[in-house]
């Protein structure tokens, strides 16, 4: 591994808070609500943490950052918590903010602990500096496939915009749906109104839909003009990314928003740790958390016992990654090199395919399991 210098101020005082860089995405066009449940399990954490001694009797201090889904801010973010002198990274959900981040981390020699990005090239190069919670795209969006063919499905259109992060979801289905006999039909959004969508799938005969697209544009009015299109009754709507996951997609859609199976990173039934997690996370938030809040949560648990056996020296977090066993919300967390996988990787998180009840919007449905 080789040992960038450290950026100008990049000093701790004895006795002075162990410091963790947090990038967030809080504001537009960022995904907010993903933001705030992911901020959410991290500042649980270091409550808990700091509320049982800290780290060797230094609070533990989270410097958040807001990403806004820009990759450049991110990474200037990057920068910016290295001179202050944090010990770590955490966080970021968007997979093309992620990468900017892990370069720049990777390139500074500042440890990264990504909680929730999925693509599997966070990384250009393999990198001992960034580890990885969440699984890899492939892993889960091949789970995803597995479902849809088990469901009937090998007629698969994809709704996408253009995104390194949809275009490598895309490439992960149809390369392992055609040996299969499935087919992917790419469906460009940045040239198709809604109501050209829904021409497009009834001329291509599709059986399902796959939103490949931001949200609430234009996955919303996607979803309204396909449930409202009597040529597509039949039709299945699905999100493997996880848009119906938050509340604000209930409130965006209604009972238009339920049945559309989609990816989600829990176990089928929490341990105890995960159900008090979960009973927090709940309190703090008014409202049931999402996976990413545990995501976060797990974060802070890992570096917390990293910094604890290792104390506050990059290099030292780094070389942990190897070591870490923590028992985590959703299950014991090692990280091992995963083959096709840059950075060190937890393989693997639970992987659920869900969707929301249409008889009852708030309550997911367990579909399929991975």
């Amino acid at each position: 591994m080789s040992t960038p210098q450290s950026p100008p101020g990049a000093k701790r005082a004895e006795g002075s808070s162990v410091r963790i860089g947090a990038l967030v995405p809080l504001t537009r066009p960022g995904w907010v609500e993903a933001g705030r449940h992911l901020l959410a399990g991290l500042e649980l954490a270091v409550g808990e943490v700091n509320d049982a001694g800290g780290i060797g009797g230094r609070p533990l201090e989270l410097v958040v950052r807001d990403t806004a889904a820009d990759p450049e801010r991110a990474a200037a973010a990057v920068d910016e918590l290295a001179r202050l002198g944090v010990a770590a990274l955490a966080g970021e959900y968007h997979s093309v903010v992620a990468r900017a981040a892990a370069a720049r981390a990777d390139a500074l020699g500042l440890p990264f602990l990504c909680s929730s990005a999925v693509i599997d090239a966070l990384t250009g190069q393999p990198t001992d500096w960034v580890a990885r919670l969440a699984p890899a795209q492939s892993h889960g969006w091949q789970i995803y496939a597995d479902f849809l063919l088990g469901a009937g499905h090998n007629r698969i259109a994809v709704a996408a915009q253009p995104s390194v992060y949809w275009a490598s979801g895309t490439r992960i289905l149809r390369d392992y749906l055609a040996p299969l006999g499935g087919t992917v039909i790419e469906l460009d959004m940045s040239a198709l109104t809604p109501t050209d969508l829904c021409d497009e799938l009834v001329d291509h005969r599709a059986t399902a839909l796959l939103l490949l697209v931001g949200h609430p544009e234009p996955a919303v009015p996607i979803v309204k003009s396909v449930r409202s299109d009597q040529r597509l009754a039949e039709i299945m709507i699905g999100a493997p990314a996880g848009q119906p996951e938050f509340a604000e997609w209930a409130t965006s859609l209604g009972d238009d928003g339920a049945a559309i199976p989609f990816l989600r990173y829990l176990p089928q039934r929490l341990s105890p740790l995960g159900a008090r997690v979960e009973k927090a996370l709940r309190a703090g938030l008014g409202e049931a958390p999402s996976f990413v809040a545990f995501e976060g949560y797990d974060t802070v648990a890992v570096l917390a016992d990293v910094l604890r056996s290792s104390g506050a020296d990059r290099m030292g977090i780094a070389e942990a990654w190897a070591r870490v066993a923590v028992e985590g919300t959703r299950g014991q967390i090692q990280f091992s090199r995963t083959p096709g996988i840059s950075v060190w990787q937890w393989a693997w998180t639970p992987v659920q395919v869900v969707d929301r009840d249409p008889a009852e919007p708030d309550r997911f449905r367990i579909l399929h399991a991975g």
